[in-house]
């Protein structure tokens, strides 16, 4: 692809603020060598070739086809952010393993069974699966706790649990979802950290206890040097460990400890109205650099982050 010819697309859904505002800043940034404009696609035919340099990808979690479309791409020699391969093997409660490793602290978590069996199973067909120790689940974790998706977003289908008879509520009304159930972080200070290309961070104060539109706190006081660097570092672990270029990373701050509490967010919120100004103009200048920096510096593919790398040097493997 001649550098004349380079283009990124974005691939979006319903949203109207940010995709035409990053393609701007794309064009802009790009100098003539490189523009943006959205992704086209009808159908798709298994020789064909994509002329993308770079794809950014909103939507394709909610939509299958777009996820295959961007695997093809990616195939083709095409970068793709996010990585669409990885991006379907990962869940919220792996991530809290990766956690873990990459020496972020997490709040207790614990896999359930589904707790209704998923379409085409039988009995037999969890011959290998224990009865659950329901005191162990709860001595581990305590109350109060959050039961919510191991693949999920958006706050759907999480309950706040403080007892075990509203966990069992909520767990009744789990259908097949794999669940987890997590301790709940009684925090003081609560962050949402954008973080892209794995290197540039952004602190913005959040508070999920308010309504969806004022949770972004834009009038919060200076966070503290010091302590402002750990939560850098800590939200740049964690993406770097997931290698994801573009994700939101949210940090609970209990006891002066901030606990990554929602952090593999690869399509994260990017809208003007939520966000707020200055959030947004961080984002679409940042974001535009980084996928011009791809486009012009194209990385070998890459599996995932560098989780395996942390997981087998402990092991000594």
């Amino acid at each position: 692809m001649s550098a004349a010819s380079k283009k990124i697309g974005l691939l979006f859904g319903m949203e109207d603020t940010f995709p035409w505002a990053l393609i701007a800043a794309i064009n802009d940034a790009g100098g003539g060598e490189i523009t943006g404009e959205p992704v086209q696609i009808g159908y798709l035919a298994d020789l064909e070739r994509y002329d993308y340099a770079v794809i950014l990808d909103r939507i394709s979690h909610e939509v299958p086809f777009y996820r295959t479309f961007l695997k093809a791409a990616a195939a083709r020699g095409t970068q793709v952010v996010n990585n669409p391969f990885w991006w379907s093997a990962d869940d919220k409660y792996f991530g809290c393993v990766v956690a873990e490793l990459a020496g972020v602290a997490a709040p207790r978590t614990v896999l359930l069974p589904h707790k209704h069996r998923p379409p085409n199973t039988e009995a037999t067909s969890f011959r290998n699966l224990r009865l659950v120790d329901w005191d162990a689940v709860f001595g581990y974790i305590g109350f109060p706790l959050f039961l919510k998706p191991a693949y999920g977003g958006g706050w759907k289908d999480v309950y706040k649990c403080d007892d075990p008879a509203q966990f069992f509520a909520a767990y009744e009304q789990s259908r097949d979802l794999t669940m987890m159930a997590q301790e709940a972080i009684d925090f003081t200070d609560y962050y949402r950290i954008y973080v892209l290309g794995r290197e540039r961070v952004h602190l913005m104060p959040y508070d999920p206890r308010r309504p969806h539109h004022e949770r972004y706190v834009l009038d919060a006081p200076p966070i503290e040097p010091a302590f402002a660097e750990r939560l850098r570092r800590d939200a740049l672990a964690l993406s770097v460990a997931l290698g994801y270029d573009m994700n939101t990373v949210e940090l609970a701050v209990r006891d002066g400890i901030p606990y990554a509490i929602d952090f593999t967010n690869p399509a994260p919120d990017a809208d003007l109205a939520s966000v707020g100004p200055s959030n947004f103009a961080w984002m679409v200048e940042n974001m535009a650099a980084v996928l011009v920096d791809r486009a012009r510096n194209p990385r070998p593919f890459e599996v995932t982050g560098t989780w395996p790398d942390l997981a087998y040097s402990r092991a000594g493997t």
